[in-house]
């Protein structure tokens, strides 16, 4: 651990079936007026909507609604938001859904009070907040982003054609609490589930691939990754196993919590590419990550061969014997390649609405980070095209 840190993650975390018993004791907590932040029709035709509303109502609250929330959030669905925040001089932001409510619930909380335009100065130039921030709550229905415990903010501003991510302190963002009950993640639709494992798995890899010291958080990093692919098995084959489901959904969570980032430095290119695909196309997030990881992780491997060759060892248990390193690492990309088939998720750009018009437009706005290697506009064109 050669890297110093300070942790501290102030989410207080209800799991399980029971979780929901916990809320009437949290609001408790909070003033009377609520706005409740949702997605479209599937928190009310699975009846949470009406357990929400009749456990805030039954503590008093007065409920503002913010619905129909898009899976990437728009910067006018957040804009929005803010002014209800201010109308109704807002307590508490309640986000029920998966992570784009919460997301976006985060967003609003952060831009309510702001001075200016929020999107310039806390997505674009990552300025501080320096104006009151109301707190957020969540009650999770789609497991993925792991944002019901860190303080991370993706948006997606429709006119620029930015999708931008911002992490903010977790003492201001993360939720004051969340719910958390495996069963609630059910009614997802399986493209959906596998979107959200995607890109839980997605979050492991881009904190997995950098640094070359002995550190206890990759260890950490492969046991969730295992944990991950024996659940997501099953869950493929019964939607319903309420042990695999409720594997998924911790693994999510303990996956960027910032737990097992800690004495990390981390890549996140993957991500930086398909926020711009996100903002092009409109494309389920996690899909868009399985459909760029292979061809990116092909073409930086070389730059931390030791590690891939790792990764494939203990995550894909290749076997070593008669092979160079640069044929274990191979194989055990092929391998994540075989995994993404095997969740029938999309492996080509194609599939999910871009075209060859979009390719450089794409590569030219996307954030140049990564690990082992940072891209170039050409070479992150390059990495497009093998997708296409």
């Amino acid at each position: 651990m050669n890297l110093d840190f300070t942790f501290q993650n102030p989410t207080r975390i209800h799991f399980g079936r029971s979780a929901m018993n916990h809320l009437a004791d949290e609001l408790k907590k909070f003033g009377p007026n609520i706005l409740l932040v949702y997605g479209k029709n599937s928190i009310k035709k699975m009846g949470l909507y009406d357990q929400v509303i009749r456990t805030l109502k039954e503590c008093g609250k007065n409920v503002v609604e913010l619905p129909g929330i898009n899976s990437n959030p728009r910067y006018s669905q957040l804009l929005e938001g803010a002014r209800l925040v201010r109308e109704h001089h807002v307590d508490l932001i309640l986000a029920v859904g998966g992570g784009s409510v919460i997301d976006c619930s985060k967003g609003i909380a952060m831009s309510a009070y702001c001075e200016g335009d929020p999107w310039t100065r806390y997505w674009e130039n990552g300025e501080d907040v320096d104006n009151p921030v109301v707190p957020v709550a969540s009650i999770l229905t789609m497991t993925g982003t792991a944002s019901e415990m860190n303080g991370g903010s993706v948006i997606t501003h429709e006119d620029k054609k930015l999708k931008l991510g911002r992490v903010f302190p977790l003492e201001l963002a993360s939720p004051k609490f969340s719910i958390l009950n495996p069963e609630f993640t059910y009614s997802v639709p399986k493209y959906q589930m596998v979107s959200g494992i995607f890109d839980i798995f997605s979050h492991l890899m881009e904190q997995y691939f950098s640094g070359d010291d002995d550190c206890v958080s990759d260890y950490l990093l492969e046991g969730d990754m295992l944990a991950l692919i024996s659940a997501a098995r099953k869950a493929i084959v019964n939607q319903e196993d309420y042990e695999a489901r409720s594997n998924i959904m911790w693994c999510a969570t303990m996956g960027l919590n910032k737990i097992l980032a800690l004495s990390k430095t981390q890549d996140w290119e993957v991500h930086m590419i398909e926020h711009q695909l996100g903002a092009y196309t409109d494309c389920a997030h996690g899909i868009g990550l399985a459909i760029i990881s292979v061809p990116y992780y092909r073409h930086i491997y070389k730059y931390g061969l030791h590690r891939f060759v790792r990764y494939a060892q203990n995550i894909w248990h290749v076997a070593p014997e008669d092979k160079t390193d640069e044929q274990i690492a191979l194989e055990g990309i092929q391998a994540l390649s075989d995994f993404i088939a095997e969740m029938g998720i999309p492996q080509t750009l194609r599939e999910v609405g871009a075209t060859e018009e979009m390719l450089p437009l794409i590569a030219e706005s996307t954030v140049k980070c990564g690990g082992y290697h940072v891209p170039t506009t050409g070479e992150v064109l390059e990495i497009l095209k093998a997708c296409y």
